[in-house]
């Protein structure tokens, strides 16, 4: 019979009997003989004393044992079922971050960042149509009109007249007209 399924009693004469991955320091009574008794403890009281603690220790290896044998259950019932420890891990984590949306700390914090976030839209884009405003005054003023005008003088200078309709800029090896090459990466 499959060790999972078996009902261990505490009264059974097979306590104590380990498992194959389970082992337990027992007490060793010739260390405990050689300790001194405590004092105010008559000779009688430390052996029912130590029979209780050895008591108390073979509980302990029962009760771990019969934590074994039903964890060793309880993973048959979930293979069983078709329960994988990843499916269970999914579920507990959807289940915890259902837990923190409704909590109301998360309510509110998302309220705060949701007013935040408006807040900032509206100033960036004020300040867009600002920056969209003074630059619309500056183009019509009259240093930049003074500006452009010189742009537009530089560069009639260097470009030159635009003969024959031909866009190419003069070659400064007097080649004629052939047009530069755009040697350019990209």
């Amino acid at each position: 019979m499959d060790s999972a399924g078996q009902d261990i009693n505490l009264n059974s004469p097979n306590k104590g009997v380990l498992s194959d991955f389970m082992t337990d320091v027992p007490v060793d009574q010739g260390m405990a003989a050689r300790t001194p008794a405590v004092e105010g403890l008559t000779e009688v009281e430390e052996e029912e004393l130590r029979a209780e603690l050895a008591k108390v220790e073979e509980e302990i290896v029962t009760l771990r044992q019969v934590l074994a044998a039903k964890e060793r259950h309880c993973g048959e019932l979930k293979r069983r079922l078709g329960l994988s420890t990843l499916g269970g891990l999914k579920q507990n984590l959807s289940r915890s971050w259902h837990d923190v949306q409704v909590s109301n700390a998360y309510k509110k914090t998302q309220e705060t960042l949701s007013q935040a976030g408006q807040k900032t839209s509206a100033a960036l884009s004020t300040m867009g149509s600002a920056i969209s405003r003074k630059l619309g005054d500056m183009r019509n003023s009259a240093t930049f009109k003074s500006f452009e005008d010189r742009v537009g003088t530089i560069k009639s200078k260097v470009v030159g007249g635009r003969e024959n309709g031909s866009d190419s800029l003069p070659s400064p090896a007097g080649s004629g007209d052939q047009p530069l090459q755009d040697h350019a990466p990209f």
